[in-house]
């Protein structure tokens, strides 16, 4: 055997252990993942961290569904798998030590736990599993790391310079100097794809916020022999965008179908005619999407600045994935509760402004 599956940012619980998300993952693992695992006769698992999204508490119902669409696959199929303490996998933001995936997976003798770092070998390949890095560890961490002879280094790493989502970099972080001993560095962490052609991270398997909306998702097989990396997209996704203008445009036969089970936004470009709206709108519900947002007033914005990336209604959720990938000792609930509110306040002070 020469190839594993690689993995990472589960983020089980994630969006407040919505129902909705918890079914979009579960079709990825039963209709994805485990396929193409059996058919490749893999039974290697590396999984390089943030496998739980909350890092206080556990739901009890993502727990159980975690355990029946991916760790109980696992072990029913014959598979080991490594896996990686992340930032959210860890209780204290000092110390790895109380970390949900040592607490809730000890009965699973199949499944490797690693808050420290070590050495591993897999298929004759030595590699260094590194996890979250964090006061605590730091110093055990870089030691382990020049003493490792492995050629490969694994990790949960925040590394400054690399996207963290599309359009946003990480400034802080560890100089990715440091891993320069290593051939290659795979890592977890930040969810999307990107590397600079010897640090690579492989992004998480599926979308979770409207950030993602059309930034391909999915996990990785490695071949142990020749060192190449595959990726295997998820065909499914969460979130859907339609531009609405009907000066230009004919929704007579516009096929809704694609928003099924999707949070769906509308932009109103153009309606001159509020009954052609309203008959696509029908078409787009009797669809059944989770939610539907429709945003038409753009008056303030000039032609040009809305494009595929503007993301108007989630600028929380940016703010809040950039704070929470930084290294600090700061609490970064308090530091997010107060981005909170200036964004509130900003909000309030436009609406009072625009009046």
């Amino acid at each position: 055997m020469s190839k594993v599956a690689i993995i990472t940012d589960l983020h089980f619980g994630a969006r407040g252990d919505a129902l909705t998300f918890l079914d979009y993952m579960d079709k990825f693992y039963t209709n994805t993942f485990f396929p193409t695992l059996k058919e490749r006769g893999i039974k290697t698992i590396l999984n390089l961290g943030d496998t739980f999204d909350r890092r206080k508490y556990i739901n009890y119902n993502s727990l159980k569904r975690s355990r029946q669409m991916f760790f109980d696959p696992i072990r029913d199929n014959g598979m080991v798998m490594h896996m990686l303490a992340g930032n959210h996998d860890t209780y204290y933001k000092n110390t790895n030590d109380t970390n949900s995936i040592d607490l809730l997976l000890n009965e699973y003798s199949n499944i490797n736990v690693m808050a420290e770092a070590m050495d591993i070998t897999v298929d004759g390949r030595k590699i260094f599993m590194l996890p979250w890095i964090c006061s605590d560890n730091y110093e055990q961490s870089m030691e382990r790391l020049n003493d490792s002879e492995a050629e490969i280094c694994m990790g949960h790493l925040e590394i400054a310079g690399f996207v963290m989502h599309r359009g946003v970099k990480s400034h802080g972080g560890l100089n990715a100097e440091r891993f320069r001993k290593f051939g290659l560095v795979y890592s977890g962490h930040y969810h999307h794809r990107n590397n600079d052609g010897h640090i690579y991270y492989l992004g998480n398997p599926y979308e979770l916020t409207w950030a993602d909306y059309k930034d391909p998702r999915g996990f990785h097989i490695w071949d142990t022999e020749t060192m190449e990396l595959e990726f295997i997209e998820n065909p499914y996704t969460m979130f859907e965008r339609v531009e609405y203008d009907d000066v230009t445009n004919d929704y007579t036969d516009y096929d809704a179908s694609i928003m099924a089970e999707k949070y769906v936004k509308v932009i109103v470009n153009n309606k001159s005619d509020f009954k052609k709206f309203d008959d696509f709108l029908k078409k787009i519900y009797k669809a059944n999407p989770h939610d539907v947002r429709i945003l038409e007033d753009f008056a303030e914005f000039q032609d040009g600045e809305i494009d595929e990336e503007l993301n108007l209604e989630d600028t929380m959720n940016i703010l809040t994935s950039y704070v929470e990938s930084v290294e600090t000792t700061l609490d970064k609930e308090k530091i997010t509760g107060f981005l909170r509110g200036l964004y509130a306040e900003a909000q309030q002070l436009e609406s009072e402004t625009s009046e």
